[in-house]
């Protein structure tokens, strides 16, 4: 495993400033709500979101070889998990953050299947297709983010891949002119038809319609019950961390908001969240009101599924191997995780610390590319 988060001090206090500006100057959404995690979160979830961005951008610069980039993208990901980054800073952060919070590696892999399902150009027929995609580009990272806020329940890390997935299901709904435009179709095709569009002939000739506005309505509410799941596993989160949480949560269903208040025409326009109202929507994180502590789903979502068995499959590494806590908690990971593939809602976790007390932003998408990290 690589070495741990603090190892080299200045070197990695260079890596993260490396990592702010580029999120800085390319990702402001997520610059912003990350301005309301606690400073021992937002360092490592900066280097979660740099990756992902680099990621991101090593596959859109490679126009001639998308392929190609996607399996250099596989080998740094592979020399990351064998403890020798590539000198890149993002590289050395993310290394370093997936160490301290023993991050599963089938995690960063969804994501570039994710990156790979784009440079395939699959198509996506229904909702559960789409949000099959959503879980690798988006709900990995929320994923991601969960442990980093040491929060490992499968019903916590669940919601976490949800809130990713209806995040990508509202930039979905900005951008459908901009990437028609770019030859890409991220509705559900069965919905079209339904609709009375033919998803092929739309996506030779793109144009706003009553009935394209229709299947806009239903992605966008299918958003809203994302969302709405989400909500308890923020407040399943420690407590300094939920208004950033929160505030991404908003801004991104404020994009949503707004593709519904033009009229659900994404195509002649894109939807844009004014600065004034980005603050707004801030200001209303820091004073939300939580939901009942008992209210959290305890059903994992299918698309999600493989994610948070791989939480469970992780190796526990708070306690010396052999040892009685050790053993505690490997029998309650597995006893989760076979609750998890039976389809029965997870047993409460009651797992020993000792010591201890117990989610993008907005940028130009690219022809090949639908996430936004």
């Amino acid at each position: 495993m690589p070495a741990s988060f603090n190892a080299n001090p200045g070197g990695a206090r260079q890596d993260m400033a490396a990592c702010r500006a580029l999120l800085r100057d390319g990702s402001r959404t997520f610059f912003a709500a990350s301005l309301l995690l606690p400073a021992a979160i937002r360092a490592p979830a900066t280097a979660l979101y740099a990756f992902c961005r680099l990621a991101d951008d090593a596959i859109d610069l490679d126009v001639t070889s998308p392929a190609v980039a996607i399996e250099r993208l596989r080998e740094r990901l592979a020399a990351i998990y064998d403890g020798s980054p590539l000198q890149f800073p993002a590289d050395r952060a993310f290394a370093a953050m997936i160490a301290r919070f023993d991050i599963p590696r089938a995690m960063p892999e969804a994501l570039i299947d994710g990156f790979a399902w784009d440079v395939a150009g699959r198509q996506y027929e229904t909702l559960a297709d789409l949000n099959a995609y959503g879980a690798r580009v988006a709900g990995s990272v929320g994923a991601m983010m969960a442990l980093v806020m040491d929060r490992r329940a499968p019903e916590t890390v669940s919601r976490a891949c949800e809130l990713g997935m209806a995040m990508q299901l509202s930039n979905i709904a900005r951008d459908v002119g901009e990437d028609a435009r770019a030859g890409r179709l991220y509705l559900p095709r069965q919905w079209m038809r339904e609709a009375g569009l033919d998803p092929n002939s739309w996506l030779a000739r793109p144009a706003f319609s009553p009935a394209l506005g229709v299947v806009l309505r239903r992605v966008l509410e299918a958003a809203d019950r994302l969302y709405a799941r989400s909500a308890a596993g923020i407040d399943e989160l420690p407590v300094l961390c939920r208004p950033g949480i929160r505030a991404a949560r908003f801004l991104y269903a404020e994009i949503g908001d707004t593709v519904a208040a033009n009229g659900f025409d994404s195509v002649s326009q894109r939807a844009v969240v004014p600065s004034s109202r980005k603050l707004q929507v801030l200001m209303r994180s820091l004073i939300a009101r939580e939901s009942a502590r008992d209210s959290i789903p305890s059903d994992v979502h299918d698309a999600a599924r493989f994610l948070v068995e791989s939480v469970s499959d992780s190796p526990a590494q708070e306690y010396p191997r052999g040892s009685i806590a050790w053993v505690v908690d490997l029998f309650g990971r597995l006893e989760r995780q076979d609750r998890i593939r039976r389809g029965r809602p997870p047993a409460p976790s009651y797992r020993p610390r000792p010591g201890r007390k117990g989610f993008r932003g907005s940028r130009q998408t690219s022809p090949l590319r639908k996430v936004e990290c």
